[in-house]
């Protein structure tokens, strides 16, 4: 009964956390705090109980180390002109009549590239939302396409700190993982393709704002040299070079680019990677193009190190066993991918974040999947064609809110973020059918 009100308790935290735009860091801690109690009464040592947070938060050390250098790279990115480079050609590209179906290619190009989608969301996705309200085009249809395309590469690129946590507790290859989202992937693809460009046909961009691309060649050189960090990120990544070694690499092209290409001072480049770039007298265009620095990533590290936490206690206290005896059950009586649902929109809805939605849903489930002897590869795959792309669809949950927030669009976007829920219907029909076979 006390684990149970302290859930309930964090979770209603964490929903008017959310939409009080209140750092949700302090729910968490909080929470964190009300669990160290709830271990407390019942009997385990407070010596143990802060061993139990050490070995959760360690966990998180992996990822934090790849947050620093997508800080970094995204900062450098956008002051050496890739991401400006993207865009340009991007919008130059754009046929107005399929705009829905580019808002989401784009976006999941972006997305492939950065390997987040708040950053997909913060620069393309601004673009587009800026055309298609302009253009008439509907908001929620537009702003799901977006978010959609925005998870493409948060879920499958190598550069993604949701990729780089799943390998981590999985103990798995993060490659051979990126390998088999891809493969699992690419009929949702095709079918949000098709769907989007059917929605196109009904909404099609009536103005294009021809002063964005101007305003982009004015405050850049847009040259071909441009797309070199992007280009070295793919190239490192098909020879499965350490993505920690390809990120960096990336960022040293990226400054050279931003110092000879940009004309950007050294200082003033070394300033952009930590604080985030930022363009003065811009306008407009400035509050698209800012971001990124490794001090963005402390908010979003704090999270993760934080569920993790939550991850070594309930680990560590098995105060969540009855709810995996539960889901065994549902894995044994309607199949394993069907208990591996709906224990991600348990945690999706509970923790209110991504991680917190990996870690626990790797807790709860691990153990039945040893138990039926798969492979722990299996395990990484059905993480991320659940959990993954579940926490977006959780109105509260900041995987989706925080994006829609970008936006300035409603939770409206839901329904038409068709890619989310394609991933999970499809891999469970794979398994049904499967199982049959």
């Amino acid at each position: 009964m006390d684990i149970a009100a302290a859930l309930i308790f964090i979770f209603f935290s964490l929903i008017f956390s959310v939409y009080r735009n209140i750092n949700i860091v302090y729910p968490l801690f909080i929470g964190l705090l009300l669990l160290m109690l709830v271990a407390k009464r019942r009997g385990f040592k407070l010596r143990d109980i802060f061993n139990m947070v050490l070995k959760g938060g360690q966990k998180s050390l992996m990822i934090i180390r790849i947050f620093v250098l997508i800080g970094a790279i995204t900062a450098v990115w956008r002051a050496s002109g890739t991401v400006a480079f993207i865009v340009y050609h991007g919008i130059e590209l754009m046929n107005p009549q399929y705009f829905i179906l580019y808002a989401f290619i784009l976006s999941c190009i972006v997305s492939f590239l950065l390997g987040t989608a708040f950053g997909t969301v913060g620069t393309i996705g601004i673009v587009m939302m800026i055309l298609a309200r302009s253009g008439n085009v509907d908001i929620n249809i537009a702003a799901g396409a977006i978010i959609a395309g925005a998870y493409f590469g948060d879920r499958g690129s190598p550069m993604s700190s949701s990729a780089v946590l799943t390998a981590s507790v999985t103990d798995t290859d993060l490659y051979t993982n990126v390998k088999n989202m891809f493969k699992t992937a690419l009929v949702p693809l095709i079918l949000s393709i098709v769907i989007y460009f059917v929605l196109s046909l009904y909404n099609p961009l009536v103005f294009t704002d021809n002063n964005m691309l101007n305003t982009i060649s004015e405050v850049f050189k847009i040259h071909i040299a441009a797309i070199l960090p992007a280009a070295a990120i793919l190239i490192l990544a098909a020879f499965r070079v350490d993505v920690k070694i390809s990120m960096l690499v990336s960022i040293i092209i990226g400054m050279l680019l931003a110092f000879i290409l940009q004309g950007y001072s050294i200082p003033n480049i070394l300033k952009y990677s930590i604080f985030g770039f930022n363009l003065e007298g811009a306008g407009i265009f400035n509050d698209i193009i800012k971001g990124g620095g490794i001090l963005s990533m402390i908010k979003i590290s704090l999270i993760v190190m934080i569920s993790s936490a939550y991850s070594g206690i309930f680990e560590g206290t098995q105060m969540l066993r009855e709810i995996q005896r539960v889901l065994e059950v549902i894995a044994e009586k309607y199949g394993i991918f069907v208990s591996i649902i709906i224990s991600s929109l348990i945690t999706a809805s509970l923790g209110c974040t991504q991680a917190l939605a990996i870690l626990l849903t790797n807790q709860l489930i691990k153990d039945t999947y040893y138990k039926q002897k798969r492979d722990k590869y299996e395990l990484a795959i059905d993480i991320e064609n659940s959990a993954v792309v579940i926490a977006p669809l959780i109105p509260w949950n900041i995987g989706g809110a925080v994006p829609a927030a970008t936006l300035a669009a409603s939770v409206g976007f839901i329904p038409y973020a068709f890619y989310l829920y394609l991933i999970p219907i499809y891999s469970l029909i794979v398994k049904k059918l499967k199982k049959k076979s």
